[in-house]
């Protein structure tokens, strides 16, 4: 394969009119490192990835694809390869020419094409595929001559646009294994556009997280699932989503925090972090895995009670609808766990799984 590189985005800024689209975004993508960018519908996630492919023309900022400052170069100039979310296969042409019409364009010698062409479909299992058109392929069979097509030209770098959104559920699992070992294999530095946070999770060496254009983290999946940055990681990662109180930090031994329907005794350590907040305006956050529940108020000390007002069997577990006050809590449980809708049932947090988070700017204290 064709040598590699890092990219390393810079202040990068990208406008529509008056929306800013991507707010000056600084990335630094290591050679052979698969990077996922994630974020909700209309993020500017997919305006960066066309920013580096050269489709967009960014306002600011500097992009560079190995030493390359690439801001100036058209597309076909930057080494790269992009693979889009709608496949992009030439209907009227075999899988073998679907795979070589790159190769053509760049004037490479025919003997030269076909060695590519057969090594890259034997790679990707499609060799026997060769001789057909896409519409007598399955959705993951067209996924696999897309990522072919961009493979056979050797770029430095993958540009990959949501490209697994089309497949069903039980292949799009599948087809998520085979790509980060086929990267993983390759070694090509990848950059991945996609709103599925599974996805993301499960795929990327790093993920960043974009928000209205800002990037918000950018890390491990691990260190970004048990330490978000700010509010909108700890709210958009993790299913179900984190819940959330809004608290007045109160002093005293031991320091509290004071949702209006119930206060929360904070360890000397976690208060000592909560003393940070601007405005003694915070947010306590709680995953709803970490949420224990109990049916009987003698169980534990200082328990929060709760009225069940949903239950939704996922098989393997299932999640409590639990009114708070205000508040709707959701619980994750074992399947085991038995209750009717109305119960008053017990809450309580473990302070080592909760998260504090600055009221006035959303980052995290803890």
């Amino acid at each position: 394969m064709a040598l590699l590189a890092r990219v390393s985005i810079k202040n990068l800024t990208k406008r529509f009119r008056d929306v800013v689209a991507v707010n000056k975004l600084s990335l630094e993508v290591k050679d052979k490192e698969f990077v996922v960018v994630l974020g909700p519908s209309g993020c500017g996630k997919t305006t960066a990835l066309r920013c580096i492919a050269g489709l967009e023309t960014p306002d600011e900022g500097e992009i560079y694809i190995g030493d390359r400052l690439v801001n100036d170069l058209d597309p076909k100039e930057r080494d790269i390869a992009m693979v889009f979310q709608s496949y992009a296969l030439y209907p009227h042409m075999t899988v073998f020419n679907n795979l070589a019409f790159p190769l053509e364009n760049a004037k490479v010698p025919k003997d030269e094409i076909k060695k590519r062409v057969q090594a890259v479909s034997e790679l990707l299992k499609i060799e026997k595929l060769l001789d057909r058109k896409p519409k007598q392929l399955s959705g993951g069979q067209r996924q696999r001559v897309a990522l072919g097509r961009a493979m056979v030209r050797e770029p430095h770098v993958f540009l990959m646009d949501e490209p697994l959104s089309n497949l069903d559920a039980k292949l799009r699992v599948y087809m998520r294994a085979e790509l980060k070992k086929l990267q993983r294999d390759v070694g090509i530095t990848t950059i991945y556009v996609t709103h599925d946070q599974v996805e993301a999770m499960t795929m990327g060496d790093k993920v960043a997280i974009l928000d209205e254009g800002v990037l918000q983290q950018f890390d491990l999946s691990h260190e970004i699932y048990f330490h978000p940055s700010n509010v909108f990681v700890a709210g958009f990662i993790g299913t179900p989503p984190t819940n959330f109180f809004d608290c007045n930090l109160m002093g005293g031994v031991p320091y509290t925090l004071d949702t209006g329907e119930f206060r929360y005794p904070l360890p000397e350590h976690v208060a000592e972090a909560a003393k940070k907040c601007a405005s003694n305006v915070c947010i306590l956050g709680v995953r709803p895995q970490d949420v224990l529940v109990y049916k009987n108020a003698k169980e534990k000390k200082g328990l929060v009670k709760a009225r069940l007002e949903v239950v939704e069997p996922l098989g393997d577990k299932q999640i409590l609808d639990l009114k708070v006050g205000n508040y709707l809590v959701k619980a994750l449980v074992s399947p085991d766990f038995k209750a009717e809708i109305g119960d008053e049932l017990w809450i309580d947090f473990p302070a080592d799984k909760i998260y504090i988070f600055d009221k006035k700017t959303g980052k995290a204290l803890t």
